[in-house]
């Protein structure tokens, strides 16, 4: 079973404005872990983009592609493919946060 064939389709998980500000704040110093470049948002990277929010929940994506349309609209398509919430963005960055039922690991604050 791929790493995404779970989340496709199903709905992302609702955040509140506290829970944004503390993953904005856990996000700070990450360092990009998938980084989109000149060919777009192939299969390859979204199968990587779903193993990484599978093992870490929060991550951050470098999107060097194009002008800001086409990085809005990969970064679209990233949170539609793998049922991921946009935490953050801020120029070619994105931090997405997709929640592990199995084994979750970023706390959240109520």
């Amino acid at each position: 079973m791929r790493a995404l064939d779970s989340y496709v389709g199903s709905p992302p998980v609702k955040l509140t404005k506290s829970q944004i500000r503390h993953l904005r704040g856990l996000a700070h110093d990450l360092k990009p872990v998938v980084m989109v470049g000149q060919h777009g948002l192939r299969d390859s990277v979204l199968e990587e983009l779903g193993i990484a929010l599978d093992h870490h929940e929060l991550i951050k994506v470098k999107v060097s592609v194009g002008d800001r349309e086409e990085r809005d609209r990969i970064i679209e398509r990233m949170l539609a493919q793998t049922g991921s919430v946009l935490v953050q963005r801020i120029g070619n960055m994105a931090v997405l946060f997709r929640r592990n039922p199995k084994k979750p690991k970023v706390e959240l604050p109520r």
